[in-house]
């Protein structure tokens, strides 16, 4: 028997809502899931991708990861990962430099075995790459095989994978698919495989209602019936979200709106106030203070309305960020305009790093082949890699973009080109000092 916890989707190091307090959140929803692996004497921690929410994680989270792996790797138990969307770079990546400092185990096509199962991974792979996939893994003689991967999989939403071709087509036959990408908590059964997402470990997005957890995923010959493989669910204690939902009638304004506000405890949370209906127009900043008073860390208004003035003229109070998007929707953008765009005005690339990162992430498009991206519109709703984007920062969104509750996005902070004034290589143990913009490039270890 094996018994192994499967997460992904940690995003450390995501400042969401520009909030110091959010960052230390993902880490320490992070830290809590290796707290549980320890306590629970797992096997494995499995990481099915996008442990780091950025390619160039700042020092303190690079830090911060790693007296978490350390807890784990005292302890005695194996870090099982690939790698993400989010935090993948040209050349070498952060998984390889925990395994270096045998903090981790990057899974590929070979088995890792653990108990009586064989682990298997699979970075994601953008979509211009997938058809050149063979599937091929190396034998096993234990007794199960997991495959561990990160992209948008059938049969859930905003799937851009064939999951059924994966399965059938792999040279391995595999009793379980323990994914990352979708931040909603999902399961299936497809060619007679477990298929499971456990959803992100932190709320990313304001669409991401649903408590926040992890999996415990057991593979025993032995258990009762015909399925080798049981999922349980476990939930995580994270930063209350108070989601408020105000449904104005005509006549009534802010003082509605306010009253419900003041209905819930927001201590310490973060409130979301969602206003439909009729009524008057709301000023989302009288509303944000009252939540403020109440004790909310993070205040956001939502206005859905669309209120019509004397002239006729349709005039939308919703977030402005959709605005925007339904303007540059109209451009026709192609896919690699749409990544200028998304780091020119709405990523946290520091404005001295924009050049580099536009130049960064063209670059990147090149290099794995994709010339269709300079060609075309780019579907906003649905992008490339299948997810939506977040209100406050062009992330991903889990419950909008996740299937429902799904997430992901490309994050446009790119490595740094440092080949033309390479710094000394630092001791593997030691992190290098942070760019200007306190983030540190893999070429700072290599």
């Amino acid at each position: 028997m094996t018994r192994v916890i499967h997460t992904g989707d940690t995003h450390v190091g995501y400042q969401q809502y520009h909030s110091p307090e959010r960052r230390a959140d993902f880490l320490d929803a992070f830290q809590q899931v290796v707290t549980d692996a320890v306590d629970d004497d797992v096997d494995a921690v499995v990481h099915a991708g996008d442990l780091f929410h950025d390619r160039r994680p700042e020092l303190q989270d690079l830090l911060g990861t790693l007296s978490v792996l350390r807890d784990l790797d005292d302890a005695g138990i194996p870090f099982l990962a690939i790698v993400g969307n989010h935090e993948s770079t040209r050349g070498g990546q952060w998984l390889d430099l925990f395994e270096s400092l045998d903090l981790a185990t990057r899974l590929d096509d070979t088995p890792t075995v653990v108990g009586d199962t064989a682990f298997y991974g699979l970075d994601h792979v953008p979509v211009s790459q997938r058809d050149d996939l063979a599937y091929e893994f190396a034998d096993h003689d234990a007794d199960h095989a997991a495959l561990v991967a990160h992209g948008l999989f059938e049969p859930f939403a905003h799937a851009n994978w064939d999951t059924e071709e994966v399965l059938t087509e792999s040279t391995v036959d595999f009793d379980a698919m323990l994914l990352g990408d979708n931040h909603k908590p999902d399961r299936a059964e497809v060619a007679g495989a477990w298929v499971t997402y456990p959803g992100s470990t932190e709320r990313a997005s304001a669409s991401e209602e649903q408590g926040r957890g992890y999996n415990l995923v057991t593979f025993d010959a032995d258990a009762p019936g015909d399925d080798p493989v049981e999922i349980r669910r476990r939930s995580l204690e994270t930063r209350p979200f108070e989601f408020i939902s105000v449904d104005l009638r005509e006549g009534e304004g802010v003082d509605r709106v306010t009253e419900q506000v003041r209905q819930h405890d927001l201590e310490d949370a973060v409130a979301i106030v969602e206003i439909t209906g009729e009524g008057e127009p709301i000023a989302p900043a009288t509303v944000e203070d009252v939540a403020t008073e109440r004790g909310a860390l993070i205040a956001r208004v939502t206005d859905r309305r669309e209120i019509e003035t004397e002239e006729d003229l349709d005039v939308s109070f919703a977030d402005p960020e959709d605005a925007v998007r339904e303007r540059i929707d109209e451009m026709g953008l192609s896919p690699a305009a749409f990544d200028v765009d998304e780091t020119v005005r709405a990523s946290k690339v520091a404005d001295s790093n924009v050049r580099d990162a536009v130049k960064n992430a063209l670059e990147e498009r090149l290099d794995e082949g994709d010339l269709d991206a300079f060609e075309g519109a780019v579907d906003l709703d649905v992008e490339e890699d299948g997810d939506d984007v977040d209100d406050d920062t062009k992330e991903p969104e889990d419950d909008e973009a996740d299937g429902g509750d799904d997430e992901e996005g490309k994050s446009s902070a790119d490595e740094e080109d440092t080949a033309d004034s390479p710094e000394p290589e630092p001791a593997p143990d030691e992190p290098s000092a942070p760019t200007d913009d306190g983030q540190v490039s893999m070429e700072d270890y290599l």
